[in-house]
């Protein structure tokens, strides 16, 4: 059981670190004036996308829920956990928007500025907080 946790909790911070990188990456996608650069930015959006954000969110949910397969009981009563489930949803609704924008930056499609990645890239914090809040404290 610790060793789940443990291996959970690693593909947390390797998901949340490509979350928070990978916006990043938009943004200077998006700032960037010649071919070169943008030509750049769509290999490394890509394979930090595909090599370490998507497998890490996969590992993340999948050990998450085995782990808490173990208490089940326990956590279908808990208020606390659906609501960081919610929250975790938001996280996987905010992984696969950054695939959308990471394709449109791609073709050339994307009309957003380096301003709207800017503010895009705060997302993830604002999930983030409540949700080791809710994991520490386990209100209700």
């Amino acid at each position: 059981m610790l060793w789940l946790k443990a291996f959970h909790i690693i593909a947390v911070i390797c998901w949340m670190a490509a979350l928070f990188y990978l916006p990043r990456l938009f943004v200077y996608h998006a700032m960037s004036q010649d071919k070169i650069s943008r030509d750049r930015f769509v290999i490394m959006e890509r394979k930090l996308y595909r090599g370490i954000a998507t497998p890490a969110m996969i590992a993340a949910l999948t050990l998450g829920f085995w782990t808490a397969s173990y208490n089940w009981n326990y956590y279908q009563s808990s208020h606390w956990f659906w609501g960081k489930l919610a929250l975790v949803a938001g996280l996987v609704i905010y992984h696969f928007a950054c695939r959308h924008f990471m394709r449109t930056l791609a073709e050339d499609r994307e009309v957003r500025n380096h301003i709207f990645f800017r503010w895009f890239n705060e997302a993830p914090v604002l999930l983030l907080i409540p949700i080791v809040l809710l994991v520490v404290i386990k209100p209700h």
